[in-house]
C-alpha cells in the first residue's frame, strides 16, 4: 500500500460526514510545492506555506485514537515548524465540529470569517465553514 493510499484510508475513517479525500488528491498534494506532511501512526496533517501564510489543509486522526492528544501534537509540530517563516496560520473547520473548534481555540486560533453552506452533508443541511486564524511571529 502506498503512502497516499494509507493516508486516504485514514482520512476516510476520520471523515464520515464530509467527503473524504482520495489517494490521488493526497498524492497530488504530497507532490506539490510548499506542502508538508506531519505524520503519526494514527493520524496526519497536510499543510501549506506560501508567502508567509500557513494553512492547515487537512488533519485526520483515526477515531479509535481520539482524545489521545494526536491532533494537538500534529498541530503544535506544524506551528513550531513555522517559527520565523510565517506571520499567519489559517484553517477552516465545519461549524458543527465543536471538538475541533475547541482544540483550535485552545491553541490560540480565533474565528475570522465563515463560508455559508460550504460543507455538504448527506441527508442534512449544508454546514458553514468557520475560518480561523492565528497570528505568528516571523523573523
Amino acid at each position: 500500500m502506498t503512502e497516499p493510499d494509507a493516508l486516504a484510508r485514514l482520512h476516510r475513517a476520520a471523515f464520515t460526514v464530509s467527503r473524504p479525500w482520495h489517494a490521488a488528491e493526497i498524492a497530488d498534494l504530497l507532490n506539490a510545492p510548499h506542502v508538508t506532511l506531519f505524520r503519526d501512526p494514527h493520524g496526519f496533517a497536510l499543510t501549506r506555506l506560501v508567502a508567509g501564510e500557513a494553512e492547515l489543509l487537512t488533519i485526520a486522526v483515526d477515531p479509535a485514537h481520539h482524545r489521545q492528544g494526536i491532533a494537538e501534537t500534529l498541530l503544535r509540530d506544524w506551528l513550531a515548524s513555522l517559527e520565523g517563516r510565517a506571520q499567519t496560520a489559517f484553517l477552516e473547520v465545519a461549524a458543527d465540529n465543536a471538538a475541533a473548534q475547541s482544540l483550535y481555540a485552545k491553541i490560540g486560533f480565533g474565528e475570522v470569517a465563515r463560508r455559508a453552506g460550504y460543507y455538504a452533508r448527506a441527508n442534512a443541511t449544508d454546514v458553514d465553514a468557520v475560518i480561523m486564524r492565528l497570528a505568528l511571529t516571523k523573523g
